[in-house]
This record gives C-alpha cells, sequence and structure tokens, in this order.
C-alpha cells in the first residue's frame, strides 16, 4: 500500500530567489555535495547544480526535498545519463 501512494505523488518544484529549493514526488537521493545533488523524482532523475548547497529537509516517506544554496541549474536526465565521477571524461575520450 506505501508504494501505490508513492507513485501517485505530485511532483512539484518551487525555487525561492534562487536560494530556498522544494521539491515534492522525491522517490531517493542519490548523491549530494555541496555543488550537485542527484535526486530520483517521479518523472526521472533531477540534477540541481550549484555552490553552498546544503539539504535542510529530506523526507522520502512524504517525498519531500529541502535545499538552500546558491541554485544555479535544475536538469532531468535519463537514468542511463546520471553524471558520473569526475575522472570519467578520460574514459570518454579514450574509448
Amino acid at each position: 500500500m506505501i508504494e501505490e501512494k508513492r507513485t501517485m505523488a505530485r511532483h512539484t518544484i518551487h525555487l525561492d530567489r534562487r536560494e530556498k529549493l522544494s521539491i515534492t514526488g522525491v522517490l531517493d537521493v542519490i548523491s549530494f555535495d555541496e555543488e550537485a545533488i542527484v535526486t530520483e523524482t517521479e518523472p526521472g532523475l533531477l540534477v540541481v547544480r550549484g555552490q553552498n548547497l546544503h539539504v535542510t529537509r529530506l523526507n522520502v516517506d512524504n517525498g519531500e526535498l529541502d535545499v538552500e544554496g546558491e541554485i544555479l541549474s535544475m536538469v532531468y536526465e535519463d537514468a542511463g545519463h546520471a553524471p558520473k565521477a569526475k575522472g570519467s571524461m578520460f574514459g570518454r575520450l579514450f574509448r
């Protein structure tokens, strides 16, 4: 029954002055640091990039995530194109 509730959750994004971000419909947080937060949301992977990013609230049961910092971009990615480790550029160059 919990799974049914999670799949029906609405996905919303609210950005206030590029400093405070609230997201609903979050299924999981895959990775985060001060420059990027990768989340799995209802419509797909969402990558939030910025500076001094901090997760201020995470409630996966309710699908809610709050972030503070300087938000520079938000991009939906395909699951197969999630951001990779910094050294991965060499791997692409020498294929």
